[in-house]
């Protein structure tokens, strides 16, 4: 059997150039978290252009600013230009993990910056090929995702009146509802009185984005449970990973890591530690479709299921995390897949489609979006 070699030149599509855009993009509502409210999504876009003229498009996004994970848009900016890009020209966009291994092990951290710039090599290699990326990735499992709807940390009220809305025009059938922003009984009690509300009508999870200690957490899980809450996620803060265990060891709810998940190690860490039932993967907080990839590789060796989240993505990454997704065996807890719905307009010509609170896969070479110059420039930041 012959000796595999490396590519031929022929055989290589190298990179010329990335351009990048900030964009601000407003939101359809507020959309409130543990400590802060977005009002906007800020964007960064990443085009990445072949010598031979294909163009591949990613995008940077974060959930409200660097409260998060301490990246922000404009920082984001500031490192592709100075720093990711001229790592970036010349390498081969045919090899898009390549590339993603070679920014990971030569700028540390920074993992939504460097999935922005992976993902438009992602999108480019596919374009190039002329086939989805889901392809790329071994073969969409899936054509369609479930998409769980995430409500803010508003009254139990305006909660409550916007899931209705959204279940009498049946465009969500799950929600998940931000939790943190109050003293931990009146937010359980917040909580109750949507669930009540809701009477039984579609399944509830709650996310406190680590807002909670042991010992409140430990006081207050059942309670919820009590409520018809089936999942928390990431009750206690990210470096928690002994006490998320031990909760988890006495929980009556499933818990699902978020924060306290970035990288491989982490998802190992977890696993080991037997800390969570679910895992929160996400193209943004991994550094990239190839992190994500081998994240869930962990998760499926451990038995654990994986749910497939979101930064508030334009139609551009949400198609990312669709092929992403579609293509990730261990997915059995669903998608937050709801980035465009929240936004009061996108930047593509036809936005990815929704069906019955599931998200359509996109069809068409590389993510199959096409970008809107015209809204690009619309909402560029001047």
């Amino acid at each position: 059997m012959p000796e595999p070699t490396c590519p031929k030149s022929a055989d290589v599509l190298r990179i010329a150039c990335l351009r990048i855009r900030l964009l601000d993009i407003p939101l359809v509502r507020p959309h409130k978290f543990s400590v802060t409210t977005m009002h906007t999504q800020g964007v960064l876009l990443i085009e990445l252009v072949t010598e031979d003229g294909i163009v591949g498009w990613g995008e940077g996004v974060v959930p409200g600013g660097p409260w998060w994970g301490g990246e922000s848009v404009e920082g984001m900016a500031a490192l592709v230009e100075h720093h990711l890009a001229p790592l970036t020209v010349g390498q081969d966009v045919l090899r898009p993990e390549v590339l993603a291994r070679r920014l990971e092990s030569l700028v540390a951290g920074a993992p939504f910056a460097r999935a922005g710039v992976e993902m438009a090599a992602w999108d480019a290699a596919g374009r190039a090929l002329g086939v989805p990326v889901h392809q790329l990735l071994g073969g969409a499992h899936r054509d369609r995702l479930p998409v769980t709807w995430a409500l803010g940390a508003e009254p139990a009220d305006v909660v409550a009146q916007e899931a209705h809305s959204l279940l009498a025009e049946g465009r969500h059938g799950s929600f998940k509802l931000k939790m943190g922003a109050a003293p931990a009984e009146a937010d359980v009690a917040r909580v109750r009185a949507i669930a009540d509300a809701l009477g039984g009508a579609a399944p509830l999870a709650v996310d406190l984005n680590g807002a909670w200690d042991s010992h409140t957490a430990r006081r207050w899980l059942p309670a919820l449970a009590d409520a018809g809450v089936h999942l928390v996620e990431q009750p206690l803060p990210a470096a928690d990973i002994a006490g998320l265990a031990r909760l988890r060891a006495q929980s009556p709810v499933a818990i699902m890591a978020d924060e306290s998940l970035r990288t491989p190690a982490d998802a190992l860490r977890l696993a080991a530690a037997h800390a969570a039932d679910v895992l929160a993967i996400k193209i943004g907080k991994s550094g990239g479709l190839s992190a994500v990839r081998r994240v869930a590789a962990v998760a499926e060796a451990a038995g654990m299921d994986c749910y497939g989240g979101t930064a508030i993505e334009t139609s551009l990454g949400t198609a990312a995390s669709a092929h992403l997704f579609c293509a990730t065996t261990p997915l059995d807890a669903g998608t937050e897949l709801f980035g465009p719905l929240l936004l009061d307009d996108d930047i593509v010509t036809e936005p990815v489609t929704y069906q019955a609170g599931q998200l359509l896969l996109p069809a068409g070479p590389g993510f199959g979006i096409t970008i809107d110059e015209n809204k690009v420039a619309k909402y560029e930041r001047r």
